[in-house]
């Protein structure tokens, strides 16, 4: 008899499953988000904000950004999500809050602030969270103790 609870109620528990789901899911974040900012910054973010952006970037707020954000990924994403569908529901739909938080807000207090650089964002926000959460959760369903 199996110990593993059937597709449809699989949760991820503590230890091992989590530590792996944890691994992937930022690894695959912090990839993913490296390439974008690659590609973006000189492209997109340097022609339409450049004259709110620093020369360079603040490595301490970019490292508790991304340690509180894959937390949140995780934990509202990953852990609860019975399956790799709902772990992408869930992320696409967590990023896409968080995403907005920051540019919806930037958009209401920032002045210029461009309508096309808020919705780029929250596009990419929504697909990098949901592809990082799907592959948390697939990595920790595929780990076997």
């Amino acid at each position: 008899m199996s110990s593993t609870p059937p597709p449809s109620t699989f949760r991820l528990s503590t230890g091992p499953r989590v530590a792996v789901s944890c691994v992937a899911t930022a690894a695959t974040f912090l990839l993913l988000d490296a390439a974008w900012l690659t590609m973006m910054a000189s492209r997109l973010y340097r022609p339409a904000i450049g004259h709110v952006m620093r020369p360079d970037f603040d490595v301490l707020a970019a490292a508790a950004f991304y340690a509180i954000y894959l937390a949140g990924v995780v934990f509202f994403a990953v852990r609860p999500a019975a399956d790799a569908r709902s772990a992408l529901a869930r992320g696409a739909f967590f990023g896409l809050v968080c995403y907005a938080t920051y540019d919806l807000t930037n958009q209401a207090t920032v002045v210029g602030w461009p309508w096309h650089v808020t919705f780029i964002d929250l596009c990419w926000g929504a697909f990098v969270t949901a592809t990082s959460a799907w592959a948390g959760h697939l990595a920790g369903r595929a780990w076997r103790r």
